[in-house]
């Protein structure tokens, strides 16, 4: 007995409209505000027990916090990358893997640093690949950040 098949095609992994950078600039973002303020942070020292146990604390919910925001913008980097971006977009944007592939390593970087500066890179790698998105699609979509 032979099966039948029914094929089915279509250009992306899910509906048309699913895929938008915002979401790993919004975890961009949040990378880079923890960033900043572990950076701002003031270290009180040990003499005053509870006031360092409560800077302890403070500091390690922010690097939580950007460890956990730097997995969601690969993610969400990750996702454009593989699923939505395809071999016609490359003709166009012949750096368009190096992009992602630099943003990808920066949200590591972040995850295992605290550096203002490659928070920055991460920013500026998202906005290149929402300009580059979004012409793509034919459309003019502003950069605005949240914070």
């Amino acid at each position: 007995m032979m099966e039948e098949y029914m094929i089915a095609e279509a250009h992306c992994d899910g509906p048309c409209g699913v895929y938008d950078p915002a979401s790993a600039r919004i975890a961009g973002e949040a990378v880079q505000s923890m960033t900043k303020k572990m950076i701002a942070l003031d270290n009180p020292g040990t003499e005053n027990h509870e006031q360092f146990i409560a800077y302890l604390n403070t500091m390690s919910r922010y690097a939580a916090i950007k460890e956990e925001e730097a997995q969601k913008c690969k993610d969400e980097l990750l996702v454009l990358w593989t699923d939505f971006f395809k071999p016609q977009h490359l003709e166009s944007n012949p750096e368009l893997h190096n992009t992602f592939w630099q943003a990808a390593k920066l949200c590591s970087a972040c995850k295992v640093e605290v550096s203002d500066v490659h928070a920055q890179e991460l920013m500026d790698a998202i906005e290149e690949i929402h300009n580059v998105f979004w012409t793509t699609k034919g459309r003019e979509v502003p950069w605005i950040r949240a914070s």
